[in-house]
């Protein structure tokens, strides 16, 4: 918060200030769970040579059941510009629906992943999954049982969005699918330490143009309910 803020705003004490406001967040300390160092060595991944060659997926379960039937999220997440997509499912699909989800939110978006990161979920250990891949030319790796943390920095990035989640789940209720979209936007262009930049930044290489830079462009600066009635 306190990376993505001062590129645009300043005060005395302003760190203390936005640690502060974190602090006494209720929604920020239901969710935040005690992150201790796992036990033992962690075995890095190679770095990705491109955007998108690589991906991690991993779910977020035990949400409040919406009116559309959703229960969890499906994070995917592209292991070297760290830009992720947030898709509402149901714990109940069939791997054949995960798939087209996957063919319509990541493939048709992004093309098709060299090797992809997962948990050992029966959604991914189907004979349908494991097919769809060889089809595509896609390497499907797991990583073990005892050992998730396989790859140190995904299982980071995988925590940060579980936090951020769950905090929309709480905020919005049965509702949080709804602002699932706005959830995705603002994680794609928060400052992330190990990219020293914004993942939307590390994928385009150019920051996003939002409402909070309309000004440099000389168009009128609005927000809130301001800039609903200006789109209207």
């Amino acid at each position: 918060m306190y990376h993505d803020l001062k590129e645009r705003f300043w005060w005395y004490g302003m760190k203390r200030a936005v640690a502060e406001y974190v602090e006494v967040c209720d929604t920020c300390q239901l969710v935040k769970a005690e992150h201790q160092r796992p036990a033992g060595l962690l075995q890095p991944l190679k770095i990705p040579e491109w955007k998108w060659e690589e991906i991690s997926m991993d779910f977020i379960v035990g949400l409040p059941r919406t009116q559309k039937g959703y229960n969890s999220i499906w994070v995917v997440v592209d292991r070297l510009t760290k830009v992720a997509h947030f898709i509402p499912v149901n714990t109940t699909y069939s791997g054949a629906r995960l798939a087209e989800l996957y063919i319509s939110r990541i493939v048709c978006l992004h093309g098709v992943p060299k090797q992809i990161i997962s948990d050992r979920g029966s959604q991914f250990t189907s004979r349908f999954w494991e097919q769809l891949h060889d089809s595509l030319d896609s390497k499907l790796r797991f990583s073990t049982a005892y050992h998730p943390q396989t790859d140190g920095q995904t299982e980071r990035t995988n925590q940060i969005l579980e936090d951020m989640l769950r905090a929309c789940a709480i905020q919005y209720g049965t509702s949080w699918d709804k602002s699932l979209p706005y959830a995705e936007s603002s994680y794609n262009n928060s400052y992330q330490a190990s990219l020293k930049k914004s993942p939307f930044e590390a994928l385009y290489g150019r920051r996003c143009r939002t409402p909070l830079f309309w000004n440099q462009t000389g168009e009128k600066q609005v927000f809130g309910p301001d800039l609903i009635r200006d789109a209207e």
